[in-house]
Order: structure tokens, then sequence, then C-alpha cells
């Protein structure tokens, strides 16, 4: 459906009032004269003014032989000739001339006058006109009438309705109600404040689901949390309870229960670092330290760190391309990516297992990869598997003492850096966690 502007639409309105009058005029004095030409018409009206003149004329001048025969039969010919009808009517009103009266009624306009002589009237007379050109002009007006309601009818459904609709749909969306149905109108700009009020419709959707997929986030997150906190909280308490009662009465005992407690301890202290740092991603909006680093050196930090870990599974790792990786970013944040996808390649990888670490430069960008001989993911944690407190099954559960928010952190922070972190299966085997940064200095959100 073509949509025309406005003021077009006004344009076309004003043309139609005037055609439309002028349209019945020409009609209806075509129906009357049987031509369309005014100039005709003109003619024929000075013709009558002629014609009546010239009766006038003769009526006046033959004021002694109104009662003969013979005068009144040459003056109701006159008359036929001329399609004009007359009476004459004595000072009595009495009828001394009348012509043709049966037809008097299909003529309109009159002319009336009196007829004196030497100061004395002698008698009066009537003209009866045919019908002139009141009918073309009450036609015309009747098509004004007619051009003015076709024209508000338009308007109403062009312009007026499709408003008052909108109007109507604000107050239903102000109202919370976001299925509203916004009419169609052909005229541009009425249209286009109709799209308008559609991208906001659609906007305000988006944004309500996106909140009400945020408050689910929360709720789950706040439920997890919960969750994770009770399960060490609740086995410190127990064996604290215990060396309390004194249920562990030899210092073997003693020792077994401390280091419970404190690995619980330990486990309580990475899941609020893990739930600080995620919150502090995801909700604060915190500027990035950013400096010139080296992505092998923070690599090799991490390594480092998790040695200990490796070295009780008896697990080796790799690295590979030495070579210098220069990036702008904060050196804190990134560190603790790396440790985050570390630490989950070395609590998945088997026993007597490898971790193979590689980080080049390719172009304008930082390419880093992480990978480990454990099982993989399945086809399932792939799709979930950054998802905040995700815990994959079997391998990848709690029993490996994640907290679930090691590699959400991660991405978020390499996407923080303006780079990407993506999980896969390595072709031969075992979880590839790759990622890239470009080098140039990104900057903070």
């Amino acid at each position: 459906m073509r949509s025309i502007r406005i003021r077009t639409f006004t344009v076309l309105c004003f043309l139609f009032i005037l055609l439309l009058p002028w349209i019945f005029f020409v009609t209806a004095h075509f129906l009357d004269t049987k031509s369309v030409s005014l100039s005709k018409s003109r003619m024929q009206n000075e013709t009558l003014q002629r014609h009546l003149t010239d009766t006038i004329h003769f009526i006046e001048a033959s004021t002694d032989e109104w009662t003969n025969l013979n005068w009144q039969k040459e003056l109701n010919e006159k008359l036929q000739i001329m399609k004009l009808e007359a009476v004459i009517q004595s000072t009595e009103d009495r009828d001394i001339f009348r012509s043709n009266p049966e037809r008097r009624g299909s003529l309109s306009s009159t002319e009336r006058f009196s007829i004196i002589e030497d100061g004395q009237l002698i008698g009066r007379v009537t003209l009866y006109l045919p019908k002139s050109s009141s009918v073309s002009m009450f036609s015309a007006f009747a098509g004004l009438l007619l051009a003015f309601f076709v024209v508000g009818v338009e308007i109403r459904r062009y312009v007026l309705k499709p408003l008052e609709s909108m109007s109507f749909a604000a107050r239903r969306i102000a109202g919370g109600d976001l299925e509203v149905q916004l009419p169609s109108s052909r005229i541009t700009e009425v249209a286009e404040v109709r799209d308008g009020f559609e991208a906001m419709v659609k906007g305000l959707r988006q944004s309500f689901d996106k909140q009400a997929e945020l408050e689910e986030e929360r709720r789950f997150v706040i439920g997890a949390v919960a969750h994770d906190l009770r399960t060490p909280l609740f086995a410190l308490r127990g064996y604290i309870d215990g060396l309390e009662q004194g249920i562990a009465q030899s210092p073997e005992k003693v020792t077994k229960y401390l280091a419970v407690c404190k690995e619980k301890s330990a486990q309580l202290d990475r899941l609020v670092e893990d739930l600080f740092t995620f919150t502090k991603m995801e909700y604060l909006e915190t500027e990035l330290n950013e400096k010139p680093i080296d992505l092998q050196t923070i690599l090799i930090k991490s390594i480092d760190s998790l040695s200990p870990l490796a070295r009780q599974k008896r697990i080796s790792i790799e690295q590979y391309n030495t070579e210098k990786c220069i990036i702008s970013g904060d050196a804190h944040l990134l560190e603790r990516a790396v440790s985050n996808l570390l630490d989950n390649a070395v609590r998945h990888a088997p026993v007597d297992g490898e971790i193979e670490i590689q980080c080049i430069n390719d172009c304008d960008r930082v390419v880093f990869s992480i990978h480990d001989s454990g099982p993989g993911f399945s086809s399932e944690e792939l799709k979930r598997i950054f998802e905040p407190l995700y815990r994959g099954e079997a391998s990848r559960s709690r029993s490996t003492g994640g907290s679930g928010l090691g590699l959400a952190i991660s991405q978020r922070i390499i996407r923080r850096h303006k780079g990407e972190l993506t999980a896969s299966n390595h072709p031969e085997g075992g979880a590839l966690l790759t990622g890239w940064i470009p080098v140039t200095a990104p900057e903070s959100e």
C-alpha cells in the first residue's frame, strides 16, 4: 500500500473540494441547456433579456388592444416563440389575458410591472420566465457539501482515526500492555509515528524480557550461592563441633579434623572470591587498569601457581611458542582469567594427563589456547559451559571442587578486553579453550 505525504493529501483534498462542485454545476447546466458551453448560456440569457424587453414594449404600446382576441392571439404567438408566459390583470385584479395557465408551474422566475398612463393605473402584467441557472447553482452548492463530507470522512479515516488509535495504544502501553495492535495509515507522517510507536513497544518488550531474564538469573544465582555456601559451612561446623566435644581424641584425628576445616575454609574463600569477581565483572562499572603486558608472562605465573596441584596428579604442563605476546590490558584480571582456565584444565585432566598451552601473535591480535587430555565437553556442556554456576555431569561436577563461576569469569574478563573466549573439543580428544585479545589498547566500558 503506497503512502503519501500529508501536504500532498491536503492539496488533493483542496482540489477535490474545488473540482466536485464544478462537476455538479456543469452537469446540471448540461441537463438544462444540452450544452456544456457557458458562453452559449450567456448568449441565451442575452436573447431572453431582449425578448423580455420586446414583450414588455409590445404590451405597453397596445393597452387599447388588451381585450382584442386577435391581439391576444398575436401576443400568445410571440410568447410561445420566446418561451414565455404572461398574465394581464385589470386594476380590480381580474384576468384580462392568461397564456396557457396549465404550464405556469413549470416556469420559475417572474417579472411583474404595472402599466400607468396619464398618472392612472391601467393594469398589471406578470411575465413568467423559463427556469434560470438556479438549478445549476443549487447543484454546485450540493457538490460543495458532498465534497466537504467526503474530505471529512477521508481525513478521519487516514489521519484522525489512526492518531486516536495510537493515543489509545499509548495509554495501554503506559498500563503495561505491550501486545497492542497499532493501526496503519497511508499518510507518510502518520505511518512514521506508528513505526516509532512500534519500535518503542518492541524496545520495551525486549527490555522487559531482559529484565525478567536477569531477575530469573538473579534468583538462580542467589539460590545456587546459598547452596554452595551452606555445604562447606555445614561440614566445617560439624568438624568444629567434633573438636569441641572431644570426639577427636587422638592427635591423628585432631590433625585430620583440622585439615578438613582448613580445606573447607579454603573452599569458602575461593567461592567468595569467585562471587566477588563475577559480581564486579557483571554488574559493577569498573575501569580496566590498562598497561602494556606480555601474555606469556601471565601464562608462566599461572602455571607456577598451579604446579603443586598438577604435581599431585602427575600432570605435565607443556608451553609452546615462548615468543612475546604484548597486549594492553589489566594484568591482575587477565592473570585471574588465565588461572581459572588452567585450574579448570588441571581439575578435569586425568592422573598422568597432559596440558598443552600455546600463545601466538596473529596479525592484530594475540591468540592463546589451553588443551587438556581429559574427557572433553559433552554437547550439552558446550552450549552452557560459560553460564554462571553451571556444572556439567560426571567429571565436571561439584566433586572437582569448582564453584561453577571460573569459566564465566574468564569469558567476561576476555570480553572486557574486547576479545573472545570459546570452548570446543580437540580433534585428538580432550577439552580445548581458545581465546584472543586485540593488540591495540581497548577502550574501557
